[in-house]
């Protein structure tokens, strides 16, 4: 079964934003786009990852076991959403 994930992107997008402080770059951010290192236009680091999986845990209830997961999760928006869909996150909004 194949899911819209176009809800629970942009509700992701918020969340990070929120959570790290930053503005939406130029364009936006494409739900494929790399959110961390040097490709990165939104320029995360390793506290705006800490303060992202905060916001996921509170928001969603689901943790982020250990930086090595939660770099391999946040490799995208999409990668992102499906990575939390599979641990049972649903988007919060309609």
């Amino acid at each position: 079964m194949q899911t819209d994930l176009a809800p629970f992107i942009e509700e992701l997008l918020a969340l990070i934003l929120e959570a790290s402080e930053k503005p939406v770059p130029g364009g936006g951010i494409t739900r494929t786009e790399v959110l961390f290192g040097n490709a990165s236009r939104l320029q995360l680091d390793s506290l705006d990852a800490l303060q992202i999986s905060m916001a996921i845990q509170k928001t969603y209830g689901i943790r982020l076991a250990d930086s090595k997961e939660t770099r391999r999760a946040m490799m995208s928006l999409e990668g992102l959403a499906h990575y939390l869909i599979g641990r049972g996150a649903r988007p919060t909004k309609s």
